[in-house]
């Protein structure tokens, strides 16, 4: 039990027993698997470190070990998923001293990143050559997430009821857990409860499309099937590849669905909402650079519009 231990056990021994008292239960189990996968590394990388011993040198010098084989943003993520843990044992007196403080994380040379998102031309034509059929496919996916930005969890979700035709939206509000063993769980968070409004041309594909289909059953995922997001994006990088445009992820296509609507002026209070972001904060975060380059245009509007007027 988490009480009982003492400053001569093993950090890993503290660690696995906070995760169970403090996690289990309280997060996601995709978020509960990155504290599993830090524990098994706490565990090979420092087995026989006491929470007594554990000073800022002991630590700083499992973040190096940690970040010998990791980029530095993977080593921060480590370091945010044990420092928890170790901040509540320096409150309880198991730790003398918060050993985290200025830790340097550190990290291995990034790889060279592959597109993150298509330009306008780019989608145009990718959609342009998917060959839809008439039963749902990788194809049919494709096109669901670039016209609506869904995550892959969510479009692996959707059903046939999940479509308002005649409001011209879209409901999420689940996802497809395949991860585990499938099945329908809650979505990342209640921002991510949403109606995302669609085009009038994705009504009259997908209402000819799931016309016979159950409409409570996944449109996208056969029963009883295991489903692999890199199945998914094999299928996008095929397209790609036919469409002659860069290979992007399926969360690529989704960085793309909200890259066009900031170029095309939407806020980004409205993107946010659309994605299913807790907050605008997440938006500005990750779409930094395409808000810096419609700053720079604003900018540049300013200025054509002040000299105008002399």
């Amino acid at each position: 039990m988490l009480n009982e231990l003492t400053k001569d056990d093993m950090l890993c021994t503290y660690y696995k027993e906070w995760v169970a008292v403090y996690k289990e239960g309280a997060v996601r189990e995709v978020t509960l698997n990155k504290y599993r996968l830090a524990l098994a590394w706490l565990e090979r990388l420092a087995p026989t470190q006491t929470l007594g011993a554990l000073d800022r040198i002991a630590y700083q010098s499992l973040l190096n070990g940690y970040a010998r084989d990791h980029e530095r943003q993977t080593c921060m993520d480590f370091h945010h998923l044990i420092k928890g843990a170790v901040l509540d044992a320096v409150d309880e007196g198991l730790v003398p001293r918060d050993p985290t403080r200025k830790a340097i994380v550190k990290g291995k040379v990034p790889r060279p990143k592959k597109p993150r998102y298509l330009n306008q031309y780019e989608l145009h034509k990718l959609l342009e050559s998917l060959e839809l059929g008439r039963e749902a496919s990788w194809e049919w996916f494709i096109l669901l997430v670039a016209k609506t930005g869904l995550r892959f969890s969510e479009a692996l979700a959707v059903t046939p009821s999940d479509f308002d035709f005649s409001r011209q939206t879209l409901s999420v509000s689940k996802t497809w857990d395949y991860k585990n063993d499938g099945g329908f769980v809650p979505t990342k968070n209640r921002s991510s409860v949403r109606k995302v409004q669609i085009d009038w041309q994705l009504i009259v594909q997908f209402s000819a499309l799931v016309k016979d289909s159950p409409q409570d059953e996944p449109i996208f995922v056969r029963k009883g099937a295991k489903v692999y997001n890199s199945t998914a994006n094999h299928a996008l990088a095929r397209a790609c590849r036919r469409a002659g445009v860069p290979a992007i992820s399926i969360h690529g296509l989704r960085h793309t669905h909200a890259s066009l609507l900031l170029f095309a002026g939407v806020s980004i209070a409205s993107v946010a909402k659309r994605l299913g972001h807790a907050s605008m904060n997440t938006t500005e975060k990750t779409y930094l650079h395409i808000i810096q380059e419609l700053e720079n245009k604003d900018v540049d509007l300013v200025m054509r519009s002040l000299t105008s007027l002399v």
